[in-house]
């Protein structure tokens, strides 16, 4: 057996690298920034007296085109040259000469490499702080390098990286765009930075970790930075801090609505350098409201430090993060109901998607959140105080269909058909196992109806055996009763017991036959009461002149037309053998009606 090693394509490797990894070439500018900012540390741990600043001359101050970037850092040995600018993915190495991962922000090898993204040409002018010559690496974007030791001298330790660029790529390293680019990445940077001799970096000091005469001050200032950033000014602020995870930062409430399916980005700096501005791990799914600026130093970043590592500590830290949001959102019901009342108002969303998981929250949404009824705008613990079991209606069309009607008969029932809230109400019994949550079911209604009596009944044969031959090829059947209100003269009313049967003889229709036998036999028991009722309103006066029609005919028209108005009202899916009666009834009254003779 003869053992090999693999043949690597350095030209294939360098362009994965560089085109592949990363979202696109403004990153070059961060990874110069985490090198220098890298090296200058690694000098400090030595010397902790050593100056520390980087500067950038863009292609229009360096006089050849190129944009130099300068650096006070440890420097490089020609040994270490070769295997942190010449190798790639081999660690061990690195982490001896003391660029560890943890301690530092990027990786010299494959941070480098993000320049090819702009310059066909790298330059590395390097002098060590351990001592030895300065020493010039010369890399090329096929994946050829060069290192020479250089007669001309660095006068003091550090590194100055050329970048030669790529045609087509100039305006990259030219001086707006790298302002621009400098300050964004490295604005929070405790090292000085400038650019063209401009400085990009601010105080040092976190814009949340910056001390105030007051809170209204901290409030104002933080709300600036909100407009800066995101280009709006926050409901409120959330302080945010993660200590096992180095965590922290502020988190800005959204003043307007946000889109629940799509996830904002969060800003998120690791030590000081910016990861990224559309970091989307960070929070919970349910806290789409709040838009993140953090810092911290224990979280890992990906390969290309565009995005955050997923891991236990991420978990963690999300999990707390939540936490803290759903705290303030508990202080908040505590102490200023009113401005709680705006912030669901807006985002309501957010905090019944919390509701579902949070028992905190569902209180908070028991208490606050308003839903609707049929009784008007309430919340749930207000309901409950009205009625002894919490109804509702699954959809919306099922709540217009029925709201009126058993608000007549004093049923209260709400509306579930909104996003989250057939789900909350099924979890109030988590809050008192003594409250009562069920879906309404129509033919609870026909128990408040009055049925007629019994003169009045037999006076009602003649018409209900008319409507019944009627209502038959529809498979439904009359129901007399007397109710409120009088403006409605019919309703239709499917049982659960009769959405059961139809689903029944649907599933039969579409089995084979050794099912269809099965279902039939378990069908068999279904009667004429599991039939959707059509519910003629005795105290209806077209209902009451329907019922003294002489003629038959115009009688059944009657019914066919009170039975098309009570889909129409209840929102019920129309069937074709509806929309046929529904012509067909409309067609026969308008053909009565246009009669020369109408007692014929």
């Amino acid at each position: 057996m003869e053992e090999r090693a693999f043949q690597v394509d350095l030209r294939g490797v360098v362009d994965l690298l560089s085109h592949h990894l990363y979202t696109g070439p403004r990153v070059y500018v961060r990874e110069l920034l985490q090198n220098a900012v890298d090296a200058i540390s690694a000098r400090r741990l030595a010397d902790a007296g050593a100056s520390a600043s980087v500067s950038i001359e863009p292609r229009e101050h360096t006089g050849d085109g190129t944009l130099r970037v300068h650096d006070t850092g440890v420097g490089l040995t020609e040994p270490e040259v070769h295997e942190l600018l010449a190798t790639i993915g081999r660690s061990s190495k690195r982490d001896d000469l003391g660029f560890a991962r943890h301690e530092f922000l990027g990786q010299f090898g494959i941070g480098l490499l993000s320049c090819f993204l702009v310059a066909d040409e790298v330059r590395v002018h390097t002098r060590s702080a351990r001592g030895g010559p300065t020493v010039a690496w010369t890399g090329y974007a096929d994946g050829r390098y060069t290192v020479t030791l250089p007669d001309a001298q660095r006068p003091e330790p550090g590194t100055t990286v050329t970048l030669v660029p790529r045609r087509g790529m100039e305006h990259w390293l030219g001086a707006e765009v790298v302002t621009g680019l400098a300050a964004d990445f490295g604005g929070l940077l405790p090292i000085p930075v400038s650019v063209a001799g401009r400085p990009v970096t601010t105080d040092g000091v976190l814009p949340w970790q910056r001390r105030h005469a007051s809170p209204a001050d901290r409030a104002a200032a933080l709300a600036a930075y909100s407009e800066k950033l995101f280009g709006f000014a926050p409901f409120d602020t959330i302080d945010l801090n993660v200590p096992e995870a180095g965590l922290s930062g502020v988190a800005f409430v959204l003043p307007m609505a946000a889109n629940p399916a799509r996830q904002a980005g969060h800003r998120v700096y690791l030590r000081r350098m910016l990861l990224s501005d559309s970091v989307d791990k960070l929070l919970p799914e349910w806290a789409f409201f709040v838009r993140c600026v953090i810092d911290t130093s224990e979280l890992r970043p990906t390969a290309s430090r565009e995005e955050l590592y997923e891991d236990d500590l991420l978990a963690d830290a999300r999990d707390a993060i939540g936490t803290r949001i759903r705290d303030w959102l508990v202080e908040l019901a505590a102490t200023d109901p009113h401005r709680l009342q705006r912030f669901l108002a807006v985002h309501h969303l957010g905090v019944k998607a919390l509701a579902l998981h949070d028992l905190a929250m569902l209180r908070v949404v028991d208490q606050w959140w308003p839903m609707e009824t049929n009784m008007g705008p309430m919340t749930l613990a207000e309901f409950r105080r009205r009625h002894p079991v919490v109804r509702y209606t699954a959809t919306a069309d099922e709540f217009r269909a029925l709201s009126a009607v058993a608000a007549a008969q004093g049923i209260g029932v709400i509306n579930g058909g909104y996003a989250y809230d057939v789900e909350i109400m099924k979890r109030l019994p988590y809050l008192d196992p003594a409250i009562q949550v069920r879906a309404l079911d129509p033919g609870e209604l026909t128990t408040r109806f009055l049925p007629p009596d019994p003169e009045t009944e037999h006076r009602l044969h003649p018409f209900l055996a008319t409507a019944a031959s009627a209502l038959e090829p529809l498979d439904c059947s009359p129901l007399p009763r007397a109710f409120d209100p009088p403006t409605l003269p019919a309703l239709y009313l499917v049982s659960r017991g009769a959405i059961q049967a139809e689903e029944m003889r649907a599933a039969r229709s579409s089995a084979n036959d050794l099912w269809s036998g099965v279902l039939s036999a378990v069908d068999a028991g279904a009667g004429a009461d599991d039939r959707p009722q059509l519910v003629l309103n005795l105290r209806s006066p077209v209902v009451r002149k329907a019922i003294e029609l002489p003629d038959p005919q115009l009688a059944r028209l009657a019914v066919q037309t009170l039975y098309g108005q009570a889909l129409l009202h209840g929102h019920h899916p129309l069937r074709a053998q509806d929309n046929a009666l529904l012509n067909q009834s409309f067609l026969g009254l308008l053909d009565w009606a246009m009669r020369t003779d109408p007692t014929r």
